[in-house]
């Protein structure tokens, strides 16, 4: 699978470490950037994620930040973008499971490595569950 990854400068060091994760379990990470850890704006970098998973050319997105919140509100501002921020393993595979979300924001400020590596796993592996949520999702599209 190939999966797009962006943060800023304070999700950046759990980007590095996703994107080791992604290449270890067979999939093609596509790092949109940042590339440091100096300070950047946000919206640039997640808005290519979005508009790589939106357009074909990335079958999922992965992004950080210091919280996820402006980085998963960024995301979603692309049609046919359903990007969740997860901060548990359960809600991971809840927004696949049922709301056969794309992309995935995380806070490298809210949880621990370990956590978002695990996140990441469960949210790649999971699959959508279809059925009742098909309705769901459809009116999430307008």
């Amino acid at each position: 699978m190939k999966v797009g990854l962006g943060s800023d400068h304070a999700g950046f060091e759990y980007k590095e470490e996703i994107k080791t994760l992604l290449r270890q379990l067979g999939h093609e990470p596509h790092d949109f950037g940042t590339f440091t850890r100096d300070p950047v704006d946000y919206p640039v970098f997640i808005r290519l994620v979005a508009e790589a998973v939106a357009q074909g050319g990335c079958d999922r997105g992965i992004v950080l930040g210091g919280s996820g919140n402006g980085e998963a509100i960024t995301a979603n501002k692309t049609r046919g973008i359903r990007c969740a921020l997860c901060w548990s393993i359960e809600t991971a595979k809840l927004s696949r499971a049922h709301n056969d979300a794309n992309m995935l924001s995380l806070g490298q400020r809210m949880i621990t490595l370990n956590l978002a590596l695990g996140i990441v796993r469960v949210w790649l592996s999971t699959p959508f569950d279809g059925g009742r949520h098909l309705r769901r999702i459809s009116q999430i599209e307008v």
